[in-house]
């Protein structure tokens, strides 16, 4: 048995849903017909929006990467986030968000961007950030970054999953603005 095959079975993963692969065809007709990159910051999702985006064949033609930002060093590392930010607010929070998504803009080729930071449980949550609290920042160049917070109920992999079908819907309203 693949490997892949006996995750599955064993459950450590899980395909993606139709509803995710029907939003990630939508999303890229919008990115291609514009010729938008779209690059991504993950950090609760673990690469997940990445994940979906590349299922479809063809999408090196419009996604260009992510970066799986788990741990602040990373966040600062590798997308330029502040660690005075992360400290004065938390990694879950509306301006380490936003400065994800513009990291992914400055720290590559990508035009449009989606960040995701959040506590996916079951463990991790607080009175002010209980789990299920994921926000998520979308950053367009030439445009005004967009921030969101949500709060997902569920297991760790049902907020997961809910949070990369938010993202990708989030993408798709900024495209269509």
């Amino acid at each position: 048995m693949r490997i892949y095959d006996a995750c599955l079975a064993s459950g450590i993963i899980n395909p993606m849903n139709s509803d995710i692969n029907d939003t990630v065809q939508s999303l890229a007709s919008l990115l291609k017909s514009r010729r938008f990159l779209l690059g991504t910051a993950e950090s609760c999702t673990g690469g997940g929006v990445a994940h979906a985006c590349t299922e479809l064949t063809g999408s090196s033609d419009w996604f260009i990467g992510g970066f799986v930002s788990y741990s602040n060093a990373a966040k600062t590392r590798m997308l330029g986030v502040s660690a005075e930010l992360i400290q004065n607010h938390g990694a879950v929070s509306e301006p380490v968000v936003r400065a994800m998504a513009e990291g992914v803009l400055t720290h590559s080729e990508a035009s449009l961007s989606v960040s995701i930071t959040g506590v996916a449980g079951p463990g991790g949550g607080s009175v002010e950030k209980p789990v299920g609290t994921v926000w998520f920042g979308w950053a367009l160049h030439g445009r005004a970054t967009i921030s969101e917070k949500m709060r997902f109920s569920g297991d760790r992999a049902s907020v997961r999953e809910q949070a990369i079908e938010h993202a990708l819907h989030g993408l798709i309203a900024v495209l269509t603005k």
